[in-house]
């Protein structure tokens, strides 16, 4: 099993994974591939998703039964800690004007 989150993807990355993938919700695709064609899919999503994000999580034979990574700016980032994946959370950034 594999799910591909996307956030501010161009209509065409859109489009795209929706050949390979079942889109459940406005950008949540899920599908079942091997790992030839997930790196396939990712290597779509990397070259099309412009200033948008996106979170790619597999199944994998690992404690967690998962394993996962991302794409572009945003406030989640995997960070590794003592061997098992986790998502670290920044705060939003602030800005100069002091309001």
């Amino acid at each position: 099993m594999l799910v591909i989150v996307v956030e501010n993807a161009p209509p065409r990355l859109r489009g795209r994974l929706a050949i390979w993938l079942l889109e459940v919700r406005a950008g949540v695709y899920v599908g079942n591939y091997s790992r030839k064609l997930r790196e396939h899919i990712w290597e779509q999503v990397e070259s099309g998703i412009e200033d948008g994000n996106a979170v790619l999580a597999w199944t994998s034979n690992n404690e967690a039964g998962f394993d996962f990574q991302t794409l572009g700016a945003n406030r989640r980032e995997p960070v590794e800690w003592d061997g098992v994946k986790l998502v670290s959370f920044f705060p939003p950034a602030q800005d100069d004007s002091g309001l």
